[in-house]
């Protein structure tokens, strides 16, 4: 920066004739041809409706905002659109800070009259509310370093920021349908703004009383120039706007020679321009895929869990249950019941064992059984009877009367024996 303001004030004689003998040899300091245009790169950023170009050594950035507000009274069904310009000393120590000078001024007023006056965004398609309510589409280009040809580095900015811009999509509701409703990006996708053509602006300097001209000047070239000339024109070779502050004077001829090349020039860099915005919106469209498919992906893993957890829910709930239903007395009754039964059940089979081991005992012959009294035998075979009428409970189905009539019985058996006795 200092080089280059040390260059702008004290630019040396020898500087000058050797820029203007490279000019008369159809060259230029920079090695280009007179009607060849810098290297242009264009960028946008993640948000829509932001651009950055560079041309050569300028670098300026666009962004655009929309905002409702109250239209004109002379057009109510229209929108509205301004350009702010905002040039910082980080680009041209030359450059003051606060207040625009003329040079902010006059690059507003060239890019708003190319923009605006040749009706190349739909002001309708911006009415909310007629009367009432419409957006209003604000440009601001900030000048981040002046290289030389700052017109036509911020023009391709505003068209290329103009044409990713998207504006939130609103709805009137209400019982009147008169409340207007701005719904977000997540809920409805935003809406573009409607283009109609692109008007890109071409600067001409003249050298050597108007015989020598160049496109796209740079600094060094602003700076010994007779003349400027900036003409907007689309790729339809219509004529948007024509700016020519002051300097020498320029032929008919010439002018119509600078609208040839200013045709060629915008067909070239709009062609560039609208690869570079095809580029962008495939970009977009991919990153919101990307973000739908990470969004369901985390839906179906939360469903999962929350799945998982119901089902540890009714699995806990059961097992309550189950500890409540243990803990409850009749439920202790029906348990030892149960168990009863499963007592007499075992019992059951054992004392089949026995008697099958005392008929056995019985059938044997021995002489010291047969000779005991007959009190005795009386007892055996009450016995076994006894054991018989037990197998023949047993081989029946037993309830929990049964067991309480079995326990009865054995106790008024034992009673009747101790009165016998």
């Amino acid at each position: 920066m200092e080089q280059r303001l040390a260059n702008i004030w004290r630019m040396s004689v020898n500087e000058k004739k050797f820029i203007e003998n490279a000019l008369l040899s159809d060259h230029r300091v920079d090695g280009r041809r007179p009607f060849d245009y810098r290297r242009l790169s264009l960028k946008f950023g993640s948000d829509d409706g932001t651009a950055e170009v560079q041309l050569g050594q300028t670098h300026v950035m666009g962004f655009v905002t929309a905002q409702l507000v109250q239209p004109y009274r002379d057009r109510p069904n229209e929108g509205t659109f301004s350009i702010f310009t905002e040039f910082s000393p980080m680009a041209d120590p030359s450059f003051e800070p606060g207040r625009p000078g003329e040079a902010a001024v006059e690059l507003g007023r060239i890019i708003d009259r190319g923009l605006r006056e040749s009706r190349a965004v739909d002001m309708e398609s911006l009415c909310v509310l007629a009367g009432k309510l419409v957006w209003a589409i604000r440009v601001d280009l900030h000048i981040l370093d002046n290289g030389g040809n700052l017109v036509d580095a911020a023009n391709i900015a505003a068209v290329a920021a103009l044409l990713t811009f998207r504006r939130p999509e609103c709805s009137l509701g209400g019982e009147d349908t008169q409340s207007v409703i701005i719904h977000q990006p997540e809920v409805r996708e935003p809406i573009p703004l409607i283009v109609h053509h692109l008007p890109i602006a071409v600067t001409f300097a003249f050298f050597d009383d108007g015989e020598i001209l160049v496109i796209d000047p740079t600094y060094k070239e602003e700076i010994i120039m007779g003349g400027r000339m900036t003409v907007t024109m689309n790729t339809n070779e219509d004529v948007c706007a024509i700016q020519k502050p002051g300097g020498q004077g320029v032929k008919q001829s010439e002018i119509m020679r600078c609208l040839r090349l200013a045709s060629q020039k915008a067909t070239d860099i709009t062609d560039k321009i609208k690869k570079a915005v095809e580029a962008y919106d495939l970009e977009r469209a991919q990153r919101k895929i990307r973000r739908h498919s990470s969004s369901s992906a985390q839906a179906a893993c939360g469903a999962d869990i929350k799945m998982s957890k119901q089902v540890v829910d009714v699995t806990q709930k059961k097992i309550d249950g189950f500890k409540i239903q243990s803990k409850d007395p009749m439920n202790q009754e029906e348990v030892e019941s149960d168990t009863d039964l499963e007592n007499s059940n075992t019992r059951a089979p054992r004392a089949m064992e026995a008697e099958k081991k005392d008929t056995v005992a019985l059938e044997r012959p021995n002489e010291s059984k047969l000779e005991k009294p007959s009190v005795e035998a009386t007892v055996d075979d009450s016995h076994t009877k006894e054991m018989s009428a037990s197998v023949q409970q047993v081989n029946q189905k037993k309830s929990l009367k049964d067991a309480v009539k079995v326990k009865s019985r054995k106790k008024k058996k034992v009673a009747s024996t101790m009165v016998g006795e």
